[in-house]
């Protein structure tokens, strides 16, 4: 991401996908009942936010960065010339709208020493209590219109509007969204983590203009699967109302790809992310599964490593495996696996 405009190497053959997969075949002799394991991506900033700049220019995994695509120059082509379905195009796009920036400012004194599996060191263990900044990424995964204190559902919720806006003027109003996202547990761990986050929104360009969501609450966790739960809430109309639409936007074409894909989703393997590598603007890549790994005795519950490009910043960012149903607790990108083939890892997550 040369000064925040990527030269885009195009994607747009199925050769290049293929390729990448054929690359990987020799490495399918690893015990298919361990979990993959390996390097983090969590974007830690010595400083300031403005060592973002330093982190991507010195970057030893992506040189260049040629293998992520600026979300605002993504286009058809990029997908493999199989796959280029205006469906599939479109769930991709409102994929990446829904996708934000972490930024975190405290690291929870809590954070355990060790995953609950094994002896594998938890991220940022000799951080704890710490105020040393980092950033992820996530995914509003719903959104919720309360209107006097009943949500669309019918559901009661808080009376009132408990955004940092409303609780400054002591009183809030009767109309606002609360926002829920998604992200890696390696990223947010617990609530004091989640109350010194804020969640970038639209950050699609360099220039784009900072929208951000600083008022969130901590809802659930899952360590096993890395899979962290938070809520956000805001009452300003024009922005819960485009998230609203977003989401159910979203909602729609997610039924209607993975029933499409779902026959041929161990043919194609496709598998894209968004994120935001060193915490720069939204990136998509486009990649192949190449391990599918059971969690223990669990059913449906599945890990994978892919091709997929990341890099520190993508931790916490939605997996999107072709064909395959997902829900809360859907596979959030974890990290580089610790062998030679280059590929990437998730944590566990729901399969159908």
């Amino acid at each position: 991401m040369e000064s925040e405009d990527v030269k885009v190497v195009p994607q747009g053959s199925s050769d290049h996908v293929s390729q990448a997969h054929e690359s990987c075949e020799g490495h399918k002799t690893q015990d298919q009942s361990k979990e993959f394991t390996g390097e983090y991506e969590i974007q830690v900033y010595e400083g300031l936010e403005v060592d973002l700049h330093k982190h991507n220019r010195d970057c030893r995994k992506n040189p260049g960065h040629q293998d992520f695509i600026p979300v605002y120059k993504f286009r058809l082509t990029h997908l493999p010339e199989a796959l280029r379905d205006d469906l599939l195009f479109d769930f991709i796009k409102v994929t990446a709208d829904l996708t934000v920036r972490i930024s975190v400012k405290m690291t929870s004194p809590n954070r355990p020493q060790f995953w609950p599996r094994g002896d594998r060191p938890f991220p940022l263990y000799d951080l704890r209590g710490s105020e040393t900044l980092r950033s992820g990424t996530g995914r509003i995964w719903n959104v919720k219109k309360v209107v006097n204190g009943v949500d669309q559902f019918g559901i009661p919720s808080l009376v009132h509007c408990w955004c940092k806006k409303c609780e400054r003027n002591a009183r809030g109003g009767s109309l606002w969204w609360e926002v829920e996202v998604d992200t890696a547990t390696h990223v947010i761990y617990d609530d004091i983590e989640a109350r010194s986050t804020s969640v970038r929104l639209f950050f699609d360009q360099p220039n784009s203009p900072a929208v951000l969501l600083d008022q969130g609450s901590f809802v659930g966790v899952n360590i096993d699967k890395d899979s962290t739960l938070l809520k956000y809430v805001t009452c300003d109309i024009e922005l819960g109302s485009r998230l609203f639409a977003l989401w159910d936007r979203w909602d729609g074409l997610w039924s209607k790809v993975c029933e499409k894909y779902k026959k041929t989703r161990d043919d194609h393997k496709l598998t894209f992310i968004v994120s935001h590598p060193h915490g720069f603007s939204k990136q998509v890549s486009i990649g192949q599964w190449v391990e599918k790994r059971p969690e223990g005795n669990v059913a449906y519950n599945f890990q994978f490593s892919y091709t997929t490009c990341t890099c520190p910043g993508s931790s916490g960012a939605p997996v999107n495996i072709l064909g395959y149903s997902t829900g809360w607790g859907e596979h959030s990108h974890s990290g580089a696996c610790d062998t030679e083939d280059g590929l990437n890892f998730c944590g566990f997550g729901y399969v159908a």
